[in-house]
């Protein structure tokens, strides 16, 4: 790129005119100037020439009735109105720039205000009042004029950002582009430019696809014409993940123009961007360069630009109808405040939850908490069920509620119509890739998530099944390439009611057996609601020893996500067919995109222990499947005849039996009998009759890399952590160097469990270690023990010595005051504000404390 002529000429910069908010800005834009003029002429900065550059400025301060009264304003042209017009289009410069639009009657008399500004005055402050407003006369006519060529790179910043006076400007002056600053001022820029001038920019690529820039679209599709533009990848610039595209207009309405695109967004990383455009520049044949004319881009719902998909593809937008006959989308809840109304179903009573209602059943029920949907990770068919909200008396809070103004409820899109029925709901912001899931009847669905309510089960069915396949990710593609996938988008994909033929059975059929085996993947983990027992202890997977059982769900799991990735395969090709689309899309679905769990050692045996703990915990028991104890209660007496009731025998009879008082010890030795590891290897032996204790606790520590106490000493709480989302149900009483910790579970947990930790666990723990510690003060004096012996005794005596100190000072610091406080908990309020009432005494969670959105 070479410098403009009249910097090469060594005359003034006025063929180029940067306008910039802030004299800084302004300083930047002259700098670059010289810098790109003295590429061609190395002496141009002796050769004293003007840049052209303007920092707009305020017209604050400037009086107007004085200066009309100290000049005489009859001779000029010029009236006190035009003075006031002129002061108040400016009154803002610095925070509006270059979207000061200047209204016809004032351009005409900026001539005349021009020769005002040039009127000699003998008095000071009549002086500097007519050269200030000489300043603004300047600004005036650099935006009424039109230019040749208009480039920019606009700021961005959509409505959240913006100040009230900001957003009150762009409603008075430009209501169709108010979504962000940048579009305004693309529109403002197609008026500064002259017919048929040309303009460049960078932005922000959504105006290309988002609903709330469609009037943009049109506006550079029938107005002017999209000449070239470079779509970069999301990680296009180093050090941000940024949606940008660079592009070129002519202020001319030429819809079948064909215009030049690169598309980089398989090219990840700013180091490539370059190359690729100039590769594509230079052989338009190599994949990513394409030449489309605007006027196809009108074929697509929205007018989304996208330049890329091929004719067939558009066409089906205009030969198919679309979703939007089938049923309706709608957005999901927002509540106001998620940390008051919304749980991970596990953080609440069980007994509280209402699980599988219509919303007449709900309403009756006096239950609080109800599932929803509530987005979550990238997973096709089925699952995602993790949270709940509260939706006690139909609602009733929610709905009444004000937002702090007053003037409104705080919670909207309640969606009272249609909550409770079942549904097709998905992840509105996603990490690229769009997946559907069943949602069966009972739940309400979140604004993380959006649902699209179909009437007949077969009709649901076979749209899921589209919906799920890779022709339906193509056309979104084309509809909103973006990590965004909003109801509207959904609507407008081409699917017709019906392919006749054997077709519409075959999605129903692949749909039905895809949710299952989903379900089925789902309900193997204990976040599942539906969760039934360990998938190492079950019938059919079960060999005579822990490492075989691993092997057999190995092949299992295996088996499902070949089967799964058949069926999806047999899905895409079945659509691809009924489109007319062979040849074009690939059906094979890549096994990392089939969404199942796959088998992991290290995963699988830590999932073992987690449930091994909870049957310690008596949450789950190998005599009965599904949940047993998850809900609080008055007493561990009740809470053990609550077990015996949902097991249907009493503890003598059980294979494995709870913990009398839901308290495990965790510490680095045997200090008990019944700590987490001695429960462990009794699990074990419960479980694997058949083989030694030995033998499988060796494939465990094979399978986590280290000794099984380091592991729950050290990584079974941060795995818990991690399962739980940073909400456990079993809570590490710890104190601050780990001299002391067990666990204790939260629906056990009574306002005497503080009291039970302190007077059975933790002052018997420190006698043991006050007894072991004289006796090494024995074993050091002893001299018919080895040199070596005796060494080992000082270092563990010094060790005891330190853990004793550590636990004596945090019981009188904290676990002694909390314990006699006997705080009690409110399943209800969440783990968050439960756990931070105890969090003296627990183990801390990074970030338990921030501040939920």
């Amino acid at each position: 790129m070479r410098g403009p002529p009249q910097l090469r000429r060594g005359g003034s910069a006025g063929g180029i005119t940067p306008l910039k908010g802030t004299p800084a800005a302004a300083q930047l834009a002259s700098f670059s100037l010289l810098m790109k003029g003295r590429e061609d002429d190395r002496r141009l900065l002796e050769r004293g020439i003007q840049l052209n550059v303007m920092a707009l400025q305020d017209s604050t301060g400037l009086n107007v009735e004085r200066l009309a009264e100290s000049v005489e304003l009859a001779t000029t042209g010029v009236s006190r109105a035009d003075l006031r017009m002129l002061v108040e289009l400016f009154a803002q410069a610095k925070t509006f720039g270059s979207l000061i639009q200047v209204p016809a009657v004032l351009a005409n008399k900026l001539p005349n205000l021009k020769h005002l500004t040039e009127t000699s005055s003998q008095d000071i402050i009549t002086a500097g009042e007519l050269q200030r407003l000489g300043v603004l006369v300047c600004q005036a006519e650099i935006l009424a004029q039109q230019y040749h060529a208009v480039v920019a790179n606009p700021p961005y910043m959509g409505g959240k950002g913006m100040n009230p006076d900001v957003k009150q400007f762009l409603r008075d002056n430009y209501p169709d582009y108010k979504a962000d600053l940048f579009a305004a001022f693309i529109v403002r820029a197609l008026a500064l430019s002259l017919s048929s001038g040309r303009l460049g920019f960078m932005s922000p690529f959504v105006w290309m696809f988002l609903s709330s820039y469609e009037g943009l679209r049109e506006n550079l599709i029938f107005k002017a014409s999209i000449t070239t533009l470079v779509q970069l990848e999301y990680s296009g610039f180093a050090g941000a993940t940024v949606p940008i595209c660079t592009f070129t207009l002519q202020n001319k309405g030429q819809p079948q123009l064909l215009g030049g695109y690169i598309r980089l967004t398989e090219f990840r990383g700013a180091d490539l961007q370059g190359p690729r455009t100039l590769e594509a520049i230079a052989d338009p044949s190599c994949g990513w360069f394409y030449r489309t004319a605007s006027k196809s881009f009108t074929n697509i719902p929205g007018s989304p630009i996208a330049y890329w998909i091929s004719d067939s593809l558009a066409n089906a937008f205009t030969r198919f109808s679309r979703i939007s006959d089938l049923g309706e989308t709608r957005i999901g809840l927002i509540t106001g405040d998620n940390s008051y109304y919304i749980r991970f179903w596990y953080e609440v009573e069980t007994k509280s939850i209402g699980f599988g209602l219509s919303r007449e059943e709900a309403s009756r029920s006096d239950l609080r908490w109800f599932p929803q949907s509530k987005g979550g990770d990238f997973r096709r068919w089925h699952g995602n069920h993790e949270t709940v909200v509260n939706w006690h008396s139909d609602g009733h809070e929610l709905q009444s509620r004000l937002h702090r103004s007053g003037t409104r409820t705080l919670a909207h899109n309640f969606n009272l119509d249609r909550i409770f029925q079942p549904a097709i709901t998905w992840t509105k912001i996603s990490s690229g890739t769009f997946s559907a899931r069943l949602q069966p009847s009972g739940f309400l669905f979140n604004d993380a998530s959006a649902n699209l309510f179909i009437n007949t089960d077969a009709a649901r069915l076979r749209t899921l099944a589209f919906l799920n396949s890779s022709l339906c990710m193509r056309f979104l593609e084309a509809l909103n390439p973006t990590l965004n996938f909003l109801p509207g988008n959904i609507s407008s994909l081409p699917f017709p009611p019906s392919f006749g033929g054997s077709t519409d059975q075959s999605l129903i059929s692949i749909a039905k057996e895809a949710t299952e085996l989903a379900r089925t993947d789902w309900d193997n983990f204990e976040v599942s609601w539906d969760f039934r027992d360990q998938p190492l202890v079950r019938q059919g997977v079960k060999a005579h020893d822990l490492k075989t059982s691993w092997r057999n769900w190995d092949t299992q799991s295996t088996a499902a996500i070949n089967r799964m990735q058949a069926l999806e395969t047999d899905n895409n090709r079945i659509l691809i067919d009924a489109y007319g689309l062979g040849g074009e899309l690939e059906a094979m679905v890549p096994l990392d995109q089939v969404t199942l769990v796959r088998a992991d050692q290290r995963k699988d045996v830590a999932a073992f222990l987690s449930y091994a703990t909870g049957c310690m915990m008596g949450r789950f028991s190998l005599d009965q499947v599904g949940l047993i104890l998850a809900d609080s209660r008055e007493s561990q007496a009740s809470q053990l005849a609550a077990y015996e009731a949902k097991v249907g025998m009493p503890l003598s009879k059980v294979q494995f039996n709870p913990d009398p008082d839901g308290i495990i010890p965790v510490l680095d030795g045997e200090w008990f009998e019944d700590d987490i590891v001695a429960r462990t290897r009794e699990f074990l032996a419960v479980t694997f009759p058949e083989s030694s204790v030995a033998e499988n606790l060796r494939f465990i520590e094979q399978s986590l890399g280290k000794d099984i106490r380091k592991y729950f000493c050290s990584d079974f709480y941060k795995d818990h952590l991690q399962t739980y989302k940073k909400r456990p149900i079993y809570w590490m009483v710890q104190s601050p160097k780990k001299g002391f910790a067990c666990l204790i579970y939260l629906h056990r947990y009574t306002k005497d469990t503080l009291n039970q930790v302190l007077n059975n666990y933790f002052r018997p723990y420190l006698q043991k270690l006050e007894a072991r510690l004289a006796q090494l003060g024995l074993d050091q004096l002893n001299d018919v023990l080895p040199a070596r012996d005796r060494t080992a005794a000082r270092k563990e005596a010094e060790k005891i010595t330190k853990v004793l100190r550590e636990c004596q000072i945090w019981e009188q610091d904290a676990l002694l005051p909390l314990a006699q406080q006997r705080i009690e908990l409110d399943l209800d309020d969440g783990v968050k504000v439960n756990y931070l009432k105890l969090q003296d005494v627990l183990a801390p969670i990074p970030g338990l404390a921030a501040k939920e959105e």
